[in-house]
């Protein structure tokens, strides 16, 4: 009977499975991208540890050291049993691929004497350890002698030695050695050969060779069967050396790594009572479970809109659904059937949809994980290197958790249809004018209440951020304050559809003696029928809200993280040249011990001298202006801590000297952050040599305003007179906002600002008067690349051309680097997937809503056409519904979106650390995301209105209005 049913309603109970799927999908998508993305910045920072350190990462190297506290019996006892554990224990409880495994084993040091001693020279000192290292065969080449015989030859162990052994021990390949002071001489050592290493990217030698100059290396089967089971020397240390493949390292590793080393530690520990141990990946592995946490919180947070999107989806469908079967439910309930009957029939069909769900929704979630990888900005895709992507169990409970929660919401509304029976069934029929839920009880209100009180609590925060300088991390984040824009979203929309019936009688009833027939028809039907049109307007509202909402915030994030970085270098590149100077060398700053005597005798007669000026040597610029690529270079002096006096005042600040054509055509700066064009102060400043731009918070502290001057310097020079021209909020690389523990001349401008706020300050001139009034000294260089020029080639040429590079800022890479972010690359692509999927639900939800309420009318429009009323004029009716209904729909999905932006997309700042930044958070559109759901709209309108039509035409009188059909 169920699948019966089923089958009666396919297409609902198929978009009913669309939903469900995509809600899996999304849901198990987050666990499986934090896996794969943290994989990938795992793997990255392991191969940025090799690079920094020289080591390998994967190294898992462990250590002991016996003493003469334990007899030699009981050494190889507890050495063979760590050589145990470390095979059968420590390897399985890593459980990462290994690429290899070596055990070093080596005595005590002894002084070695010549066997011959008319051969070698006696006097030398020569102190060796016997080492034997497994597998040593398979890692080493000879360049030269040969390799040791596995046995004693006559008595004498044949050994290897490094290049590094022949010059320290002071001796040659084919000379014999026994041990100093030993009466019986019964250990001879003869040097057969050289080793080097196989391959140097061996991660077999975890040591360098030169390590081994004072070794003698045996063969590891003789070392063992002398030394450890004849115990003719005491063995001393033993070395557990393994190595693993890095590459393969997971999240799920990560605490069976960090379990193996203190394990290993521990048991260790309790066999010698010292041990050490040495893991290089330890150090980078610790923070994952911090970032794992914020990355999941993050895509939490983004795809808390598209969640309740698709929540209020599977309603709506479950709903039409119910409201084809509600007699149904009526009859049954009159016949008996109990409520909880009836729920269980309508939960077996959600458990079935629900399993299929689950089994489909995983798989999509991988697709969804490849697109989020995929993702170089909002609708950006690029080919990169295609993340790891596998499903794990933690998906599944993902995926079982939004299959449980789909099915709770399909259920809601079989729960309110149970509650009526036949009698209550043809009641609520005939009134047509009740309200829906969310007006009766006013959750429409509490919703728009909620989230401007989220508003308003975050507004707060900021202004703490703002007023104390703090960091976003400083201040404790609530994770459902991205919870609030899709409450606003949703309680807005409800909002306005109590005021729509309204506009829509008041239109009636302006002309209601000239509206057409057809028209009059239209907005009676849209008036009277508010409930029933109330799901397609809130659904259309709010999924066209929620697109609206992603793209925006995807665009501003993207936006502000690329306008920082650029502000924040002040042009696509900033380096800093060389200077030569007659700075004396480091540590040869003071005099000889001889003049420091005698100055400090002649201190007391001798009036102080001023130390000596640093004279530097200005580099050539025009070299640096023609390298290839470069459109614009322009000259920057920075002085951080200047001194300043204002009146009688006397203050520190940054002073910036600059050549005002050359860095207008340079610098980079946003339109709109300062009161007139950037250009428009620069050639304010032009025509005076000594006119100056001040800060905001100079002004405002020291009173100053154009038309004022002021004097600079620093130390070493005399200061130089400044006129005030003009007063300015941002500079390029400048940051105004206040800092914490500056100096107390920094102060806050304003009174009403918290006294613990201090507010830099600026002073930018002429760059020409500053080096000709105060001093010259180094500058930067400012770079504004060609649109299509390569970083790679400009460094290039830097370097064929020898320009002396000391520190260099790349904005362009700063900006791949950001693209590529696990949180940029989740934001992007968390984003994108929710515009593409407000765009399929919507129109998936227009089409299905539209078909059922046309099959629902058959007897109305019928009975029309049976009255007279012509096929065109039925049609435009239902495209007069459409436009008063969908198309409002989307006109406040729009308005609602951009309103929810401007709102809630500077919310951001508090995830991703930037509500400090410099240029201010501004929200961003771009009228091509209006492009697309503009497109969007007018095809799924015209799908609409064919399939409409087609089925309108099919309608037949006399099987509409046939006996009994009412």
């Amino acid at each position: 009977m169920m699948l019966r049913k089923m089958a009666k309603n396919k297409w609902l109970e198929l978009s009913l499975l669309l939903g469900l799927v995509i809600s899996v999908g999304l849901t198990s998508s987050m666990p499986i991208y934090t896996d794969a993305i943290l994989h990938r910045m795992l793997i990255k920072d392991l191969e940025q540890l090799q690079e920094t350190s020289g080591q390998y990462p994967g190294v898992f190297w462990t250590s002991v050291f016996t003493t003469g506290e334990l007899a030699p019996e009981e050494v190889a006892t507890r050495f063979r049993e760590a050589d145990r554990y470390m095979t059968e224990e420590t390897h399985r409880r890593i459980g990462l691929p290994i690429k290899t495994y070596m055990i070093e084993r080596a005595t005590d040091r002894y002084k070695l004497a010549p066997a011959d001693p008319s051969r070698v020279d006696a006097t030398v000192n020569r102190m060796v350890d016997v080492v034997g290292m497994s597998d040593l065969e398979q890692h080493a080449v000879l360049i030269d002698g040969q390799w040791p015989k596995p046995e004693p030859v006559n008595g004498v162990y044949e050994v290897l030695v490094v290049s590094d052994a022949l010059t320290n021990l002071k001796t040659v390949v084919g000379n014999e050695f026994v041990i100093a002071g030993d009466a019986t001489a019964t250990l001879k050592f003869k040097i057969v050969g050289v080793i080097d290493r196989k391959e140097y990217d061996d991660v077999y030698w975890y040591n360098h060779l030169s390590n081994y100059r004072s070794s003698f290396l045996l063969p590891f089967d003789l070392f063992e069967q002398t030394f450890m089971e004849e115990r003719t020397l005491p063995v001393r240390s033993s070395i557990w050396y393994t190595a693993i493949d890095y590459s393969a390292f997971t999240l799920d590793a990560i605490p069976r790594f960090v379990s193996a080393y203190q394990q290993t530690e521990n048991e260790l520990l309790a066999k010698f009572g010292t041990a050490n141990l040495k893991a290089n990946a330890l150090q980078t592995l610790g923070g994952y479970y911090v970032k794992e946490a914020r990355l999941k919180l993050m895509l939490w947070s983004l795809n808390v809109p598209v969640m309740i999107m698709l929540a209020y989806y599977l309603f709506m469908v479950s709903n039409l659904i119910v409201e084809r079967q509600k007699t149904e439910i009526a009859v049954l309930r009159s016949r008996g059937a109990s409520r909880i009957q009836i729920v269980l029939s309508y939960l077996a069909e959600g458990v079935l949809l629900g399993a299929a769900a689950l089994a489909i929704g995983p798989l999509l979630g991988m697709l969804l994980t490849k697109l989020l990888g995929a993702s170089n900005g909002f609708l950006e895709f690029v080919q990169r290197a295609a993340l790891k992507v596998e499903l794990s169990r933690e998906a599944y409970r993902y995926g079982l958790l939004a299959v449980s929660a789909s099915v709770v919401m399909t259920l809601l509304p079989v729960l309110a249809a149970t509650r009526a029976t036949i009698v209550g069934h043809k009641q609520q029929m005939a009134r047509q004018l009740s309200r829906s839920l969310w007006h009766k009880y006013y959750l429409d209100m509490a919703l728009v209440g909620v989230s401007l009180y989220g508003l308003q609590t975050f507004r707060g925060r900021m202004n703490d951020l703002q007023s104390l300088g703090l960091e976003a991390a400083d201040v404790q984040i609530d994770p459902l304050l991205f919870l609030v824009p899709a409450l606003f979203i949703l309680g807005c929309a409800f909002a306005i559809l109590r005021l729509y019936p309204l506009l829509i009688r008041l239109i009636y009833w302006l002309g209601r003696r000239l509206w057409p027939p057809s028209l009059y028809s239209t907005l009676l039907q849209v008036g009277r029928s508010t409930v029933q049109y109330q799901a397609i307007m809130v659904f259309l509202s709010v999924t066209l809200a929620t697109g609206m909402f992603s793209a925006s915030a995807a665009r501003t994030i993207n936006q502000n993280a690329s306008e920082k970085i650029l502000y924040t270098s002040g042009a696509d590149i900033a380096m800093q040249i060389k200077w030569e100077n007659d700075a004396p060398p480091p540590g040869m700053e003071g005099m000889e011990n001889g003049e420091e005597e005698e100055a400090a005798d002649n201190a007391a007669d001798q009036p102080p001298v001023a130390p000596k000026r640093v004279q530097f040597s200005e580099p050539p610029f025009l070299p640096i202006a023609q390298l290839p690529g470069v459109e614009h270079a322009a000259k920057v002096f920075v002085k951080q801590e200047a001194a300043f006096t204002a009146g009688k005042e006397r203050g520190t600040a940054t002073l910036m000297g600059i050549d005002t054509d050359d860095f207008g055509m340079t610098a980079w700066m946003r339109d709109g952050l300062l009161e007139h064009h950037f250009y428009d102060y620069l050639n304010l400043m032009a025509g005076d040599p000594s006119a100056v731009l001040i800060s905001r918070s100079l002004a405002d502290q020291y009173g100053l305003k154009p038309g004022d001057h002021l004097y600079a310097g620093w130390s070493g020079v005399e200061d130089a007179m400044f006129n005030v021209y003009g007063i300015v909020d941002y500079w390029p690389s400048w940051n105004p906002n206040p800092r914490l523990g500056a100096s107390a001349s920094s102060a806050a401008p304003s009174g009403n600002a918290s006294p613990k706020a201090n507010y830099p300050m600026l002073i930018v001139g002429h760059l020409s008067y500053i080096q000709n009034n105060l001093a010259l000294e180094p500058y930067h260089v400012w770079l504004k690349l060609k649109p299509d020029a390569s970083s790679q080639t400009l460094y290039e040429a830097m370097e064929e051309r020898g320009i002396p590079v000391t520190s260099l800022k790349d904005a362009r890479q700063e900006l791949i680097r950001v693209k590529n972010d696990p949180f940029q690359l989740a934001i992007n692509g968390a984003m994108t997937l929710g515009f593409l999927i407000s765009i399929m639900i919507s129109f998936c939800g227009f089409l299905l809503y539209w078909v059922l309420t046309l099959s629902r009318r058959v007897l109305q429009l019928g009975i029309l056409r049976a009255m007279g009323i012509s096929f065109r004029q039925l049609l435009s009716m239902l495209v007069g519904e459409q436009l008063l209904t969908s198309g409002a729909a989307v006109v406040i999905g729009l308005l609602l979106g951009v309103a929810t932006s401007r709102l809630f997309v500077p919310m951001f700042q508090l995830s991703l650390q930037s509500a400090g930044q410099v240029p201010p958070f501004q929200v961003t559109f771009d009228p091509r995301d209006q492009q697309h759901l503009f497109i969007l709209v007018v095809i799924m309108l015209g799908i609409g209105l064919t399939i409409l039509a087609a089925m309108l035409s099919r309608i037949k009188i006399h099987q509409a209005v046939k006996l009994g059909e009412d």
